[in-house]
């Protein structure tokens, strides 16, 4: 982003397979994986205790959840683990500029692949939702922000870049 602007809300959201179609029958809340990094104690002469030291690029399992408010073909279409789906979420950011008060938009771009882990097929109520969820094992994730990639890993490519750093590349260089 260019200027100053205070973060409100995320006003709106899809979520699209990697055919480009909407998913139908989201619910409204998609929970994102945690990135945990993978550490090791760094201890013993001239440290005072103990550190806990994350090593650079390296993950612990990381999972998105997708909730569905009922079952439909495209909860089905994200269960294939040989063929694992991509899915892209495309968000509007609200904001406001400090200096003016006017409200803006910016683009907000999630795009994840991975397999499906849990596929919780949920509840059958006359008149209800049913909150069915598939729980996915993230593999690969960007975000973009203002068509400013901030975030790519790809566990599998050795890839992790954040704000634009190849976090990697001198690793890579030495391998």
């Amino acid at each position: 982003m260019n200027k100053v602007v205070l973060p409100e809300v995320l006003n709106h959201f899809n979520i699209y397979d990697d055919k480009a179609s909407k998913l139908i029958g989201v619910s409204g809340e998609i929970e994102l994986p945690e990135l945990e990094a993978i550490t090791d104690t760094l201890e013993g002469s001239g440290v005072l205790g103990e550190i806990e030291d994350p090593v650079t690029g390296q993950f612990a399992s990381a999972k998105i959840k997708i909730p569905f408010a009922v079952l439909y073909e495209s909860y089905f279409s994200i269960l294939n683990t040989t063929k694992p789906p991509q899915l892209t979420l495309r968000a509007s950011m609200q904001c406001m500029d400090p200096a003016t008060g006017e409200t803006g938009y910016y683009p907000i771009k999630i795009v994840v692949r991975g397999k499906a882990s849990t596929s919780t097929l949920g509840k059958v109520v006359k008149g209800k939702k049913m909150e069915a969820e598939v729980e996915m094992e993230i593999m690969y994730i960007k975000i973009q922000i203002n068509d400013t990639t901030v975030l790519e890993l790809d566990k599998l490519n050795f890839k992790y870049v954040l704000n634009g750093e190849d976090m990697l590349a001198k690793i890579r260089s030495q391998c």
